[in-house]
């Protein structure tokens, strides 16, 4: 299996730290993001990995080519200060040739999170790891999931009865890969769509009832939008 990590973005709300460094690229506890997703990964069954670059590519690239343990390239999206990472998702089509996992280049996780998706059953075509907590906050990707099967993901989800949320991590089996690719390109269409997350493409894919959820309650992740983002993650890593 293929894993693609969405890196390409600048991470305008960590300046000026992200002033000439990528967000992925920024030091946690002596390790930068990318090099903590890549070392994870090396633990699983993943045998590749493409790293899709944008601001500063020539760093991710550095990093990239220094990793051990598992088989890495990059894919550039000079376009990337243009559009979102639906995007960046969609000049990623051609490698989405069999199963895949696509994890966005800001979330930091254990090993033991991608092989639980990785073990999950293939039954959907799209499968969204999730979390649960008590309440959630307007920048948590949020989620509406029902007996196992995603209804809705997004950050505003007006009147819905929101129960979980992403951590940014999902797979795309049997025929996800082909439906994903469909939607990505359906969907750049619209050039409103050069704004928009690549998850609302699954959101509009949930309501062919093909997509599923995976629970990691009580696993170990985090998530780099901010500065105390950042603080936050120093800390739980620290702990792997």
């Amino acid at each position: 299996m293929k894993a693609i990590i969405l890196s390409a973005g600048q991470g305008r709300r960590l300046l000026p730290l992200t002033e000439s460094t990528p967000k992925c690229a920024l030091d946690v506890a002596g390790k930068s993001a990318l090099q903590w997703q890549l070392e994870e990964i090396s633990k699983t069954d993943i045998e590749e990995v493409v790293v899709m670059t944008g601001f500063h590519a020539n760093v991710v690239e550095g990093i990239a080519a220094n990793s051990t343990g598992v088989k890495v390239r990059t894919t550039h999206n000079p376009f990337y200060a243009a559009c979102d990472n639906l995007g960046t998702c969609w000049l990623a089509r051609p490698e989405m040739t069999g199963d895949f996992v696509v994890i966005n280049g800001d979330t930091l996780f254990q090993a033991s999170i991608l092989q639980r998706l990785i073990a999950s059953p293939a039954d959907n075509a799209v499968t969204l790891v999730i979390d649960r907590k008590g309440d959630y906050d307007d920048d948590d990707m949020k989620v509406v999931e029902v007996d196992g099967k995603l209804k809705r993901v997004g950050k505003k989800l007006p009147g819905e009865p929101v129960n979980a949320e992403s951590i940014g991590m999902m797979a795309f089996r049997g025929a996800g890969p082909e439906l994903f690719s469909a939607k990505l390109d359906a969907m750049m269409r619209d050039e409103s769509s050069l704004k928009r997350w690549y998850l609302s493409a699954v959101d509009e894919m949930a309501a062919d009832d093909c997509v599923g959820v995976c629970s990691i309650e009580g696993m170990d992740w985090c998530e780099i939008d901010d500065a105390a983002d950042l603080a936050h993650a120093a800390t739980v890593v620290a702990n792997w």
